[in-house]
């Protein structure tokens, strides 16, 4: 399918960068709409989270006769039908793209679904879990994702090891992102001395964004208001708003360097491809930003860029596609060293952020079971023949 050279998506195609949708719920998929998305729009791909599926559950009756029916199929745990339902979607929505994933011959395409987050520290109990929903899935483009904690790294290298496709998420340092990179390695490696094709696994690593803006943001405004002259609190002000970005860009700035590396290079000749780096949290949190800063400011090549409904539909008819991602990656070195000397450390920020994130995934899981535990008691309650 063309797209006209306005759409925004298809610019940002042509620059290098695959617009995946950060949202997924069965009203998506019954209405039509996400097959318009793609079929339409170029939408190549969708990602999820435990957040997403809470928000989709949780947030209306839309699952309430799918509830009721596992129910009277006689699956009573509420974290099996959880999962049921949550498998149940993601297939759909691969169904969807298998055309797109058919015409990139497999590098884009894709549905994300994220093991239980209480695993994140579990690196045994990650791989089984990550297994069974590759095989209750069953669809090529499936992405598992899994947290880029340490336990989280050695699971990414095993399951990649074995040929199942991975989304390493809740990255938020450069650091990290230098070590999932090398997970993704390893796990090729292991592949290739296994005799397995290379050439049939995509992976992408998702680098958070907005996040790291609203974390640095408050520790500014902190320091400014303590600040002991105005000449002091002037040149801060200038500091807000920038530090997702600058981080982003050098993380590019790394994988640049990586894939021009000798050990990339030789997995290259054995047919293995990038692993891409994937924008996420990439609505904007601040309504004084631009609402489509952090995908304008992000776009290039062997990139994705996971956005919100909301942002999706503001960058179709408001974005401003250009080659940005790799422009004055010197800045962005310097703007964390001003940030450092102001008493605000990138490690320290993004590291209470990977804790954090683990945490409020979990706990939107919780609200989820529970949920799901209310509802499938009244559906087991309910006389036979109702609902």
């Amino acid at each position: 399918m063309s797209l006209s050279a306005d759409n925004t998506i298809a610019q940002a195609r042509a620059l290098g960068q695959s617009i995946w949708l950060d949202d997924l719920h069965r009203g998506l998929i019954s209405s039509g709409r996400l097959a318009e998305m793609v079929g339409r729009e170029g939408l190549s791909g969708v990602t999820s989270n435990p957040a997403i599926f809470e928000k989709a559950i949780v947030g209306g009756d839309h699952y309430d006769a799918a509830i009721a029916e596992l129910v009277r199929q006689g699956l009573g745990d509420a974290a099996a039908i959880c999962q049921r339902l949550m498998v149940d979607d993601v297939r759909d929505a691969a169904d969807i793209l298998r055309g797109v994933y058919e015409r990139s011959a497999g590098a884009d395409g894709f549905v994300s679904l994220e093991v239980p987050p209480a695993l994140a520290y579990d690196a045994e109990a990650t791989v089984r879990e990550a297994r069974r929903l590759a095989r209750a899935v069953d669809r090529p483009n499936l992405m598992i994702k899994v947290p880029a904690t340490p336990p989280g790294l050695q699971a990414i290298e095993a399951l990649l090891g074995e040929g199942i496709c991975v989304n390493a998420t809740l990255i938020f340092a450069v650091e990290v992102y230098r070590q999932v990179a090398g997970a993704y390695m390893a796990g090729l490696e292991r592949l290739a001395a296994a005799g397995g094709d290379l050439r049939r696994i995509a992976g992408v690593a998702s680098f958070f964004v907005s996040r790291i803006d609203t974390a640095v943001d408050a520790r500014l405004q902190a320091i400014i208001a303590a600040a002991g002259s105005e000449v002091a609190a002037e040149a801060l002000r200038a500091l807000p708003g920038r530090a997702a970005i600058a981080n982003a860009r050098i993380a590019y700035r790394e994988y640049q360097a990586l894939i021009a590396a000798p050990r990339w290079l030789g997995l290259a000749a054995s047919g293995a491809r990038p692993q891409r780096l994937l924008w996420a949290s990439t609505g904007t949190k601040n309504p004084a930003y631009s609402k489509t800063l952090y995908v304008d400011e992000l776009i290039g090549p062997d990139t994705v860029n996971t956005v919100p409904e909301a942002t999706y539909l503001e960058f179709l008819r408001h974005g401003r596609p250009r080659a940005s991602l790799a422009q004055d990656a010197d800045g962005a070195q310097r703007l964390v060293e001003r940030l450092a000397a102001a008493g605000i450390s990138m490690q320290a920020v993004t590291g209470q952020l990977l804790v954090d994130g683990v945490r409020l995934f979990a706990e939107a899981y919780e609200r989820l079971r529970a949920s799901v535990e209310r509802r499938r008691g009244a559906a087991a309650a309910a006389p036979a023949g109702t609902g």
